[in-house]
């Protein structure tokens, strides 16, 4: 039997799918213009996300986008890993999401797998038991 799929094409800003047995599944394309189709089974949560008084976005899913328009890339590098966490550094998220480093070459534009702590600074989930699994996923570039 098919899980319900929810598909997060026209999602705005950087968005965390944090695998749980939920029973449904969240879909982005993703790999810029390889267009990937990855899901993985979860809970989906935007973050750090906000709207300036202008309505523009202020989001790392911005400087993400301009970091993998560069180039085309399957799978996350050393160097790749440096500039995301550096992005993450700077809207404070380093202490929360970690980047998985056993899922390197699975992860990619729009689609990289990483570990979740316990922050007390987001304090955006109770009653789980940490760490967690999960993904950080963004609009696709192509």
């Amino acid at each position: 039997m098919l899980k319900p799929t929810i598909k997060i094409y026209d999602a705005v800003g950087l968005g965390l799918i944090i695998s749980f047995p939920s029973g449904v599944e969240i879909l982005n394309q993703t790999g810029g213009i390889a267009c990937n189709q990855s899901a993985i089974e979860g809970i989906y949560l935007p973050i750090a996300n906000e709207c300036s008084m202008s309505n523009e976005l202020i989001s790392p899913e911005i400087e993400l986008m301009e970091y993998f328009s560069t180039y085309a890339s399957d799978s996350l590098q050393e160097i790749d890993v440096e500039n995301i966490n550096k992005i993450l550094e700077k809207y404070k998220l380093s202490d929360f999401i970690k980047i998985d480093f056993d899922k390197l070459t699975e992860s990619h534009e729009s689609w990289i797998y990483v570990n979740v702590s316990n922050d007390e600074k987001y304090d955006l989930l109770d009653n789980f038991n940490f760490p967690l699994k999960g993904v950080l996923t963004w609009s696709n570039s192509d």
